[in-house]
């Protein structure tokens, strides 16, 4: 059937942009189709070598269907068959493999409506707990302000000697520890992205799946640059969110 192998692979290629496809096609043969030829000459040599092998081991006499099993007793050819026959069979043959490949679209297509759904609602759920750290009150500039007179009282405690630049310097450190700014843009802008990438046409499961890296990494910078509980226990919540919809698009051409 090496025939069918460049159409069948031309139409997944068009059908199918990501994963991979396995095929099996099973054939039973009807009678007539092989004609099996007893090769004597090679039974004369096969008999001879047995004979004296039993003599030798002094063992009982071969069965002759042990004899006919051995490779080149028994020659097997297959029937010629009319051209005609063989093309109409190959003809039936590929309109039987494009009905199952257009199953398989539909069904893929069924899958991939209920993703959509999923990944979106995972987008919301991205797009709340995003929303709960922009109002959070520790970002305010107040709540900033206290927490970098208890860090610097800190690190001027038993230094009398730390000179104003060295100061300053740990000072612009601290606040942009504390500012988490653009990473809520950013995420906000994948966001935006994501839902953009399922309203489009085409393959979008590998953007998707990129997508998600990028607002993983959001989400790491923003638990690392964090000093309040609640924007922590956002963060942590984001990333379990950004986890789950990860293994979503896995499954998403």
């Amino acid at each position: 059937m090496d025939a069918l192998d460049t159409q069948i692979r031309a139409l997944v290629s068009k059908a199918v942009s990501r994963g991979n496809v396995n095929i099996v096609l099973n054939m039973q043969r009807i009678d007539g189709s092989v004609e099996i030829r007893l090769n004597e000459a090679a039974l004369a040599q096969v008999i001879k070598a047995v004979d004296r092998a039993r003599e030798l081991m002094n063992c009982p006499p071969a069965r002759v269907e042990s004899v006919l099993g051995l490779k080149g007793v028994l020659e097997f050819k297959e029937v010629e068959e009319d051209p005609g026959l063989v093309t109409s069979r190959l003809e039936r043959m590929m309109e039987t493999f494009k009905s199952a490949l257009g199953e398989l679209v539909v069904s893929r297509e069924r899958e991939g409506e209920a993703l959509a759904r999923i990944v979106a609602r995972q987008l919301d759920e991205i797009e709340s707990l995003v929303a709960t750290v922009t109002k959070s009150g520790s970002r305010t500039p107040e709540a900033i302000a206290e927490r970098l007179k208890e860090q610097i009282s800190r690190i001027i405690e038993g230094n009398r000697k730390l000179d104003e630049d060295r100061l300053y310097q740990e000072a612009v450190l601290l606040a942009t520890r504390c500012d988490v700014e653009e990473e809520l843009k950013r995420l906000e802008q994948h966001i935006q992205a994501g839902r953009s990438l399922l309203e489009s046409d085409g393959p979008v499961g590998r953007k998707l799946d990129f997508l998600a890296q990028e607002f993983n990494r959001e989400a790491n910078t923003l638990c690392s640059k964090s000093n309040d509980g609640d924007v922590t226990q956002a963060g942590v919540a984001l990333k379990v969110v950004i986890d789950q919809m990860r293994e979503q698009v896995q499954n998403i051409e």
